[in-house]
């Protein structure tokens, strides 16, 4: 059996406010890096829910754009889909437009993958693009101060979809995922790479996700079919950022303090 984890989760009145707090946790996160060893290396997903956080952290009527410090941001993304930056599906082409054409970070800074090249091309040169960024040697595994995950009303995360190869990678970084469903191709970092993110966060909001993500961190463990309950860091720590809907479900989060999101915890 897999060693317990802790799981937070804090629950905001809509999506909006979640968002916020996204942005907010994501602003925090490399602030403390950058004081810590003056450089932070975050990874974050595609799909519709971080697109507002996006937003957020790029508008000048919120204090991030002017604030958080882009030059010592290393940027690394968790999934691509098999297209090129210029597609409207590209999950690095929608954060360049919504954020990194607007903020101040190096181009140095961000590490896309590929979509336009094969598949397996792709995935075996993102992996020797973070062992270099990374200085890995060996086997060593890429440790990242945040990773960002969302999920999808399958139960999938990153691109680890159901039923499909990459869910049993242990090995590799970074690797090619067909998914039959979809019939198409998508690139992924590999679970034991999430779980050794210092900080793991999913970001879930939506009615479509209510039922799954009670079976993800209520229901038996079955991996092939619900792949985000392969999310366990190696730290024993797991935080939720959910919307109202996302998270009614769940057992009843309370409140702390005034103001502040609702609460609620469980062992997985």
């Amino acid at each position: 059996m897999p060693r317990p984890v802790q799981v937070t989760y804090e629950v905001f009145p809509d999506a909006p406010a979640m968002a916020l707090a996204a942005a907010t946790r994501f602003a925090h996160k490399i602030e403390q890096a950058v004081a810590s060893r003056g450089i932070a290396r975050l990874a974050i997903s595609g799909g519709s829910t971080p697109q507002a956080m996006f937003k957020i952290l790029a508008d000048p009527s919120h204090p991030f754009a002017a604030t958080i410090p882009w030059d010592k941001l290393q940027l690394f993304w968790v999934d691509e889909r098999c297209v090129p930056p210029s597609h409207p599906d590209s999950n690095y082409g929608v954060c360049r437009d919504l954020l990194l054409s607007k903020v101040g970070i190096p181009a140095a800074n961000v590490f896309r993958m590929e979509g336009e090249l094969d598949p397996e091309e792709a995935a075996s040169r993102y992996e020797a693009t973070i062992r270099n960024a990374l200085k890995l040697e060996g086997a060593e595994s890429p440790h990242f101060d945040m990773i960002e995950l969302g999920m999808g009303p399958d139960g999938h995360t990153a691109s680890l979809f159901p039923h499909t190869d990459a869910i049993n990678e242990l090995g590799r970084i970074c690797v090619a995922n067909y998914v039959p469903e979809k019939d198409t191709w998508r690139i992924t970092l590999t679970s034991p790479v999430i779980n050794q993110g210092a900080e793991v966060v999913f970001e879930i909001a939506g009615e479509e996700k209510t039922d799954v993500l009670a079976k993800v961190l209520t229901g038996p463990r079955d991996v092939d079919r619900l792949p985000s309950q392969l999310i366990r860091p190696s730290n024993g720590k797991l935080l939720l950022l959910l919307d109202e809907v996302a998270a009614a479900k769940l057992p009843a989060a309370s409140v702390l303090n005034d103001g502040q999101p609702r609460v609620g915890t469980l062992e997985i």
